[in-house]
């Protein structure tokens, strides 16, 4: 009985290689997977075009022809036309055909409202972080009814917005529950800073828990152990706080500020409904709604002005604050 020996291999014959199914498989599979990956974003990204890119080109092409109406130098109506930048020059330079428009007309509405727009961003955002990050502390310690406590602070945020602002217009009313708790005779919706105040409150009230929430969820992904091997240390609650605490939440921190400032940059509602935009409340989306009832051209441009300036708050934040939800999001997957 012959036994078959294995073929030798000759010195400097390259050596056989082998396939590996697995491999091409696994790499077939990837492939396949891609394909179908891109198939199923094809519909979305359509979406996507159909409703943000297409309204966003179509304002910027409106916001350079004239609206139609009555000439002030000739006294007849015109259907309007190419505007170049004058509906621009309107809104930034106080400029009405060349000369300065008179006052409380569209230069200086826009500057009192981008004004009032940053007033209540800047008011409501330091404050809701501070209370925020306060209900966050409180709500990461243990404690008997915790869960409850979690879930009352979302009360004020799940209310729609449009019913936050009618109950604290009837609360903020001459005869409401405000003047009576404190003893007061305060018309809040009928003078300039009242109003304001009126505002920022009702909007601390309802979205303070959404701070509370994300800061919540940056929070809890600190280990104790860090806040153990300090108190070993001898850190005071401070220097835990301070050194530990902030550093470690700055993320989740800053892109909750970031959210929240978009949103009050966009604020229509509250100031809206409580006061009509009365008293030197009008925003910069109030004024976009008010002047679509003179031309929609002109408001097309004040709302790609409007575009532009939350676009370079939100570059700043990212750029320079450190506002990268998707950067945070990759480096955290690496570790």
């Amino acid at each position: 009985m012959s036994t078959k020996l294995p073929e030798r291999t000759t010195a400097g014959a390259p050596a056989q290689t082998h396939h590996m199914p697995g491999r091409e498989s696994a790499d077939r599979k990837q492939v396949t997977q891609g394909r179908w990956a891109s198939v199923l974003l094809v519909p979305t990204l359509v979406l996507l075009a159909v409703v943000i890119i297409y309204p966003v080109v179509n304002a910027i092409i409106m916001s350079f022809q004239k609206d139609a109406g009555l000439n002030p130098a000739t006294g007849f109506f015109e259907q309007g036309g190419p505007a170049g930048f004058e509906n621009y020059m309107h809104w930034l330079f106080q400029q009405c055909n060349g000369q300065s428009c008179p006052p409380g007309t569209l230069g200086s509405q826009f500057w009192n409202a981008m004004g009032t727009t940053f007033f209540f961003t800047v008011v409501t955002v330091a404050l809701e972080t501070v209370l925020g990050f306060w209900m966050a502390i409180i709500m990461t310690r243990s404690f008997r009814g915790r869960s409850a406590v979690r879930a009352a602070v979302l009360v004020p945020w799940a209310i729609p917005t449009a019913v936050t602002a009618k109950l604290w217009f009837f609360i903020f009313a001459f005869d409401g529950i405000a003047n009576k708790l404190f003893g007061t005779q305060i018309l809040w919706t009928g003078s300039e800073w009242p109003a304001k105040w009126a505002v920022v409150i009702s909007d601390v009230w309802k979205t303070t828990p959404f701070m509370a929430l994300l800061i919540l969820a940056g929070l809890q992904l600190i280990p104790d152990e860090v806040y153990e091997a300090a108190k070993v240390d001898g850190a005071s609650a401070w220097q835990r706080f301070t050194q530990i605490t902030l550093p470690l939440v700055k993320p989740a921190l800053m892109v909750a500020i970031l959210f929240r400032t978009l949103d009050a940059l966009r604020m229509f509602d509250l100031p809206y409904i409580m006061t009509q935009g009365a008293n030197n409340t009008t925003t910069l989306s109030i004024l976009v709604v008010d002047q679509i009832r003179e031309g929609f051209n002109s408001a097309a441009a004040l709302s790609t002005i409007t575009f532009i300036v939350i676009f370079l708050v939100a570059f700043i934040f990212v750029r320079f604050l450190g506002a990268n939800a998707v950067g945070a999001a990759t480096s955290s997957g690496r570790k």
